[in-house]
């Protein structure tokens, strides 16, 4: 970075005054800042995974993507419905070519062309696309294909590249830390060397193209496997007592947590490799909130603390121990639960919502900026069933209305939820009212299988369901806390520099405005 440069050399440069070299300290400084840190400030985004037997529809998870103001999100593949609820958002998307696409589009150019056509073209710019992740995990999971990988990838940017797009959409492959042998201390650690073969080429195209190294950190996994080796506090970001802390003996450098151990063993093995400038970030990170009863730590607590602190350290700029200043943005894996993933519980319960949009647990986030900031339980809704039958509808309403005791007196004619007049508008609108009366208990949105939860908003201009604006802290409801500290301008557009890059420029305007004196 800016502060590596041999300042003596300055000498043999034929400057006019320190104005110059105060300039020309600048445009270094620019040049050797990483991209990723450089376009914008740290960032928290969230992987969509679709394994779920209710998978709410692309309207609806970009309302949630909304709601709770997560500007950054990870498709693993590039759904067309997805990608147009998308548009006209601003969100910045990571799309995916899949596993199974992978040996079709590194074999052939015309086929990765064909791909960025179908899944880029058709939808960029109206769909901020801002990179694209050629498989996931393929060094250690499809290792058949592993030989194409490094082609893939330079297809598809050479596709993006004739399409004047390769400096807005960047491209990598996402790799599961165990790449990474000897990652503690992480000044030893090194890449698996029998994948030298593809990892050197993919370094240096990642070089060459100011890409970045897309890493899958879980810390989980890491203290499930020590078998005691490393203490719960560490692998969930708590407090640690200074002789409590990790130490690298080889640099002295001093490690709180597993996750930015793991960061500087990635770093390290670049490293190794003779690869410097190369930034990580972390495309999937997280903690079960459920598991079997061989997996006693994964809990709600412990997911609760693990993505708590996570999003706190991502968020306010914390780096690791090797780069303390920049920043490691991170994806969280991931927004839903997903029911249908094989393996043990836990593999299904990585979510921070259900498929109705509400949180899992409470996360604790105070001065943290503004994702996941909202509340959804405030944008939950009960209503009817649009193939419902109208008998029963009309009985659930009755009983709404009666034994239920919801006051319907808005649906009366002339009052502002009479329209429109159909049993589905007016049972929603009761269903709704008793639901949030309920404190969103279970079982309170059934109506004997004629109601339906949803994220949507039902209501009319005139007519405001109860879910737009009812709050409680009772039953088994579960809320985000409110966040403090945005980290934007007063224009709101975010301050985009990390604070070593922050300190350079600095310096360099300092230089600069030697000219004036």
């Amino acid at each position: 970075m800016c502060f590596s440069l041999d300042f003596p050399k300055f000498e043999s440069l034929k400057l006019k005054n320190r104005g110059e070299m105060g300039a020309l300290f600048l445009a270094l400084c620019l040049l050797l800042l990483p991209h990723s840190f450089a376009d914008e400030a740290p960032f928290v985004g969230v992987n969509i995974g679709t394994a779920l037997s209710d998978m709410p529809n692309p309207t609806q998870v970009v309302a949630l993507l909304k709601a709770q103001q997560l500007h950054h999100v990870r498709l693993y593949d590039a759904d067309r419905g997805m990608l147009l609820a998308l548009a006209n958002t601003g969100i910045r998307v990571v799309i995916s070519v899949a596993n199974n696409e992978l040996l079709g589009v590194g074999q052939s150019n015309a086929t990765a062309s064909n791909w960025v056509a179908r899944n880029v073209l058709a939808y960029y710019p109206a769909t901020n696309i801002t990179a694209i992740a050629v498989g996931s995990e393929v060094l250690t999971t499809v290792t058949n294909v592993a030989p194409v990988l490094v082609a893939a990838v330079s297809f598809i940017h050479s596709a993006l590249k004739a399409a004047n797009l390769d400096s807005n959409i960047k491209v990598s492959s996402p790799h599961s830390s165990s790449v990474i042998l000897d990652s503690f201390p992480p000044s030893q650690a090194f890449f698996n060397r029998s994948l030298d073969p593809v990892m050197v080429p993919l370094l240096s195209f990642l070089q060459s193209t100011s890409s970045y190294l897309m890493l899958n950190v879980y810390p989980y996994y890491d203290y499930v496997h020590a078998n005691g080796a490393i203490p719960l506090d560490y692998a969930l970001f708590q407090p640690l007592l200074p002789d409590k802390e990790a130490v690298d003996p080889n640099t002295l450098l001093h490690y709180t947590n597993v996750f930015d151990a793991l960061v500087d063993a990635a770093y390290f093995a670049m490293a190794y490799l003779n690869f410097t400038n190369i930034p990580v970030v972390v495309m999937e990170s997280g903690w079960p909130s459920r598991g079997d009863s061989s997996e006693p730590d994964a809990t709600l607590e412990n997911a609760n603390t693990y993505n708590s602190n996570l999003i706190r350290h991502v968020i306010n700029g914390t780096g690791t121990s090797k780069h303390p200043a920049i920043a490691v943005n991170t994806y969280i894996y991931e927004l839903y639960n997903e029911d249908l993933r094989p393996g043990p519980t836990s593999e299904k319960n990585w979510g921070l919502f259900d498929a109705n949009g509400v949180p899992v647990y409470t996360l604790q986030l105070t001065e943290a900026g503004t994702v996941l900031a909202n509340d959804t339980t405030k944008q939950i809704y009960c209503v009817a069933r649009e193939d419902a039958d109208p008998k029963m509808l009309q009985a659930a309403l009755d009983w709404a209305c009666g034994p239920g005791k919801v006051d319907c007196s808005p649906l009366l004619q002339g009052q502002p939820c009479y329209e429109p007049d159909t049993i589905v508008a007016h049972a929603s609108f009761a269903f709704d009212s008793y639901y949030h009366r309920m404190a969103m208990a279970d079982g309170t949105c059934s109506f004997s299988g004629v109601a339906t939860i949803t994220t949507t908003e039902p209501g009319n201009g005139s007519c405001n369901f109860t879910g737009s604006g009812f709050n409680s802290t009772t039953g088994n409801t579960t809320f985000i806390a409110p966040l403090s500290n945005s980290t934007h301008s007063s224009d709101g557009v975010r301050l985009g520099f990390s604070r070593r890059g922050q300190f350079c420029i600095l310096l360099a305007l300092l230089l600069a405005s030697a000219m004036h004196r």
